[in-house]
């Protein structure tokens, strides 16, 4: 099983893409203090990825969740199962195709400054880009096994990049 998603080059729409949507989110948690990051691949100009959006959404506790599962689902999100404590996870496809995930993290956890970190490094070390961009394309012409197969051969390079 391949990948659902091919990986083109880097698409200057996606960070108006990434405000459209960040815009929509917002109004799933009303008057609750949040932040939203443009994370994942299409956050690091220059860098080919999946064309998905990912967004990371900081609140400083879960609130009012039947609520804003309601109002995403009516923004065409469902919700997916919880990634670890304190992370929610929504995702949105159009005619089978991801085209967004939505990464809801409390203040605090330590995925938020994984993903902020792994974004703000690839932005500013472009050999480091290359190398990570390398990595996607070999891994997607080589894949057979589907997303999960695609993510754990990423992880020791992100673990690398993270940790050196």
């Amino acid at each position: 099983m391949a990948l659902t998603s091919r990986i083109p080059p880097y698409d200057s729409r996606w960070p108006s893409l990434f405000l459209g949507a960040k815009e929509q989110i917002a109004k799933a948690f009303g008057t609750e203090p949040v932040t939203i990051h443009h994370v994942g691949s299409t956050a690091v100009p220059g860098l080919a990825a999946k064309p998905e959006i990912d967004l990371l959404v900081e609140v400083s506790e879960h609130r009012h969740e039947s609520s804003r599962d309601d109002v995403m689902r009516e923004l065409g999100y469902a919700r997916g199962s919880n990634l670890s404590a304190g992370h929610h996870f929504y995702r949105r496809d159009v005619d089978g195709i991801r085209t967004h995930k939505v990464h809801v993290c409390i203040a605090g956890h330590g995925q938020i400054e994984r993903m902020l970190r792994f974004r703000d490094r690839l932005r500013s070390d472009p050999v480091m880009r290359q190398q990570y961009q390398d990595l996607k394309l070999e891994l997607e012409a080589t894949n057979t096994g589907g997303i999960g197969e695609y993510l754990a051969q990423k992880a020791p390079f992100i673990d690398a990049l993270l940790f050196s």
